[in-house]
């Protein structure tokens, strides 16, 4: 079928002409359409269609490319996101914010929206290649080092048809020189000052790393692309919180660095503190982080073949089992004291294991420790618990076994067996790495390489998952998703952007030391992200709120249509109701004197005349005319309001603290010492009307007053909305003060 594509020769439309040469459609240009004209297909039926965005979706529907629209709704939504944001980089003065929005979203993807180029890629691309010289100019900087990375991905596998497209309309010069493009393979970029280069060993293929320094070491030890198995391994005992978070993204940085494999293992070997509940919210959490995997797994799938092994080693003389009490047995590891267990023989270990699986009263008193070395300086060595026995239903396989594998015997067991290469694990546990090594020894199991990474840590945050849970038990917070927790779930119910997150942990560098991190980092990052594109809205506070009278003001109410963002044509328009009476906050109506000239926001200037006080001389109501040929730049005071009307919304704005006022706690210090007192307020305010469609989730900024998210969404006049205060970096909760 024959296609024209009609448009301005001012402005021919870039994305859809490079889109239509990827996706393998002739399109016949026509470039005689007048200034300001959309873009248009004309097909051989007569039939058009008209706009940018509408032919880029009619290209992504019929282009022979899979997923060229995304793979289902979600990401066909996703990309129509992208769509509406590409204008950002035709503006001048927002061209900048666009490119910053877009490499913090990129820092951990190769696509825009899922696994393959989609038509969102194209619109953004070209966006950039169509703003010319600025934008070479920033791509031959370090500015912007994923927006340059993803844009040289695209121009090194499709550059020959762009070029095309860019040589024809944006200028002879075409690309330009590709930036730092050594090979055609793409790669996440979780070091964003690193580059890579390839080279072919009889071996296998080995990445070898030019540092530039600042960020995430790319080189796993020994590691050859196509060979490298990871795996993320949490405990199923609570949700997932921001340390975890480092952790998973980074073994997801290196499954696709070196084209390898991903794990997610559930490391259920404490059926006490696990459940059903808490495997389904992690994978959630992994699904928000964005962390792509090829299997799901469980600890608990290996437990026959554990206790297998755990019977060859004390058959071996490699394990026994040890009656010692508890505390008299950490004593002993201490004090370098081997047990009395120590040299039992065989057959009494055989004897006492059955007791144990039995699960016996005799057995209740036992447990299997390695036979390592208990003279160690290394105290991880000194003889460790392989086995305890432990009589309660797993969440799993319920009441089938009486004792369960700690982690240390079971970990290095199932990483050998599933293939994992590298184990990747924060540095606090370096003394146990040794330990580790030793267990896969006597297992006779293959070796598997341990990676290290430094742990992130929080100020005034506990990060302790039996600690947090206390807070839960004790009725102190909602629950695992409450908006003061460190949990992926608190943190993005709190308002943060999972971008900002990764942006975040990227900063971290590749240190192997413990860093103390202030959550003002994150929440400024966070603030970059969304500022270019959340909706702005007006509210007043309910309390002591002020009426102020315009005399001249319209008698009857009229509304006009104004834009949610004025700088970002995506977040829509919103309907401003304009009446003569409205209200305005009191700590701006008690800084106001008579006769001044004041601006009301998306209005114009006004004039106080009068100034109403009752007797403690607080300002009660105000009586102005306005003043709209009046100039903004010459008054003080900008100030938000609201009409007053029927349809004003019920808001409940609701800001949070830290949980503890210490930014540390030192080894030993309890953290009930330090609870603080306060961690929620809430205060009634009035929001415009159209803040009734706010849906959950949806983040907005409130003029003057900050960024907020919609947690319960407007439902009926007498339920107030619910939104939760985001912090900006700036904002000094009263811990931290």
């Amino acid at each position: 079928m024959e296609i024209t594509i009609a448009f301005s020769a001012e402005n021919p439309p870039i994305s859809v002409l490079a889109a239509a040469k990827i996706a393998g459609i002739s399109l016949s240009p026509d470039s005689g359409l007048p200034s300001g004209s959309v873009p248009v297909f004309r097909f051989t039926s007569g039939s058009e269609l008209h706009g940018t965005n509408v032919l880029l979706r009619y290209v992504g529907r019929v282009a022979a490319i899979s997923n060229f629209y995304g793979q289902d709704a979600l990401e066909s939504g996703q990309v129509d996101e992208w769509l509406d944001f590409a204008p950002m980089f035709s503006s001048g003065s927002e061209f900048e914010t666009a490119c910053s929005h877009v490499d913090g979203y990129l820092s951990l993807r190769t696509f825009l929206v899922g696994c393959n180029l989609t038509i969102a890629d194209i619109a953004i691309w070209s966006g950039l290649a169509g703003a010319g010289q600025r934008w070479e100019s920033l791509r031959k900087s370090k500015k912007y080092q994923n927006l340059v990375r993803w844009f040289n991905s695209i121009a090194s596998e499709y550059g020959i048809l762009l070029n095309e497209v860019t040589t024809a309309y944006v200028g002879k010069r075409g690309l330009g020189k590709p930036i730092n493009i050594k090979t055609k393979e793409r790669e996440p970029s979780i070091n964003q000052s690193s580059k890579t280069r390839e080279g072919d060993m009889n071996n296998g293929e080995v990445i070898e790393k030019e540092k530039a320094g600042g960020s995430f070491e790319v080189d796993l030890p020994g590691a050859k692309i196509g060979e490298v198995c990871l795996r993320f391994a949490p405990e199923p005992s609570g949700y997932l919180h921001i340390g975890h978070s480092k952790a998973g993204l980074l073994n997801q940085y290196f499954a696709q660095r070196y084209k390898g494999r991903l794990i997610i293992r559930f490391d259920d070997t404490n059926p006490a503190k696990e459940s059903n509940e808490f495997v389904d919210n992690i994978l959630k959490d992994i699904e928000t982080l964005g962390i792509r995997y090829d299997i799901v797994t469980y600890t608990s799938d290996y437990f026959s073949q554990l206790m297998e092994m755990a019977e060859s080693l004390i058959m071996n003389g490699k394990a026994y089992v040890d009656d010692t009490p508890r505390e008299q047995m950490q004593k002993e590891r201490m004090d370098g004291i081997e047990s009395k267990c120590r040299s039992n023989s065989v057959e009494e270990n055989l004897a006492l294991w059955r007791e144990m699986i039995a699960g016996s009263e005799r057995g209740l008193q036992c447990c299997v420790r390695g036979k390592l070395d208990m003279q160690a300086l290394n105290k991880s060595l000194r003889d460790p618990v392989y086995y305890r026995c432990h009589p309660v239903a797993h969440h799993r396989i319920g009441s089938k076994y009486k004792l369960y594998p700690t982690y240390d015997f079971a970990c290095p067991f199932v990483d050998a067996i599933e293939g994992v290469t590298h184990a990747l694990r924060s540095s606090e546990y370096h003394d146990r790495n040794e330990q580790y090594y030793m267990i896969l020894e006597d297992m006779g199991l293959r070796k598997v390489q341990i990676y290290e990474f430094s742990r992130l840590n929080m100020v005034y945050t506990l990060l302790s998952k039996r600690k947090l849970l206390w807070f839960v038990q004790n009725g102190k917070v909602e629950g695992w998703d409450d908006p003061r927790f460190p949990t992926v779930q608190g943190i993005v119910r709190r308002g943060l952007k999972i971008e900002a997150l990764i942006q975040f942990i990227l900063q971290q560098g590749a240190s192997k030391n413990l860093n103390l991190m202030e959550w003002d980092k994150l929440w400024t990052i966070n603030k970059k992200i969304i500022d270019p594109i959340c909706p702005r809205h007006t509210a007043v506070l309910e309390e002591r709120r002020v009426m102020l009278i315009l005399t001249d003001g319209p008698e009857k109410p009229f509304v006009r249509i104004i834009p949610r963002h004025k700088k970002y044509e995506g977040a829509g328009q919103k309907a401003t109701t304009y009446t003569n009476k409205i209200w305005i906050d009191y700590v701006d109506a008690a800084t106001i004197s008579e006769g001044e000239e004041i601006t009301l926001m998306d209005w114009g200037n006004a004039i106080v005349k009068k100034i109403e006080k009752d007797s403690d001389g607080n300002v009660t109501c105000l009586v102005g005319v306005l003043h709209l040929e009046g100039s903004v730049k010459t008054t003080k005071l900008k100030l938000t309001w609201l009409p007053e009307t029927d349809e004003l919304v019920n808001l409940s704005l609701v800001e949070f603290d830290y949980l503890i006022t210490k930014k540390k706690l030192e080894e030993g210090e309890d953290f009930l010492d330090v609870l603080n007192p306060c961690t929620r307020r809430e205060t009634a305010a009035l929001g415009d009307s159209n803040m009734r469609n706010l849906k959950h989730g949806e983040i907005v900024q409130l003029e003057r007053k900050g960024y907020f998210r919609c947690d319960f969404p407007y439902l009926r006049p007498s339920k107030p909305m619910i939104l939760i205060a985001i912090p900006d970096g700036r904002q000094q909760t009263s811990s931290s003060k």
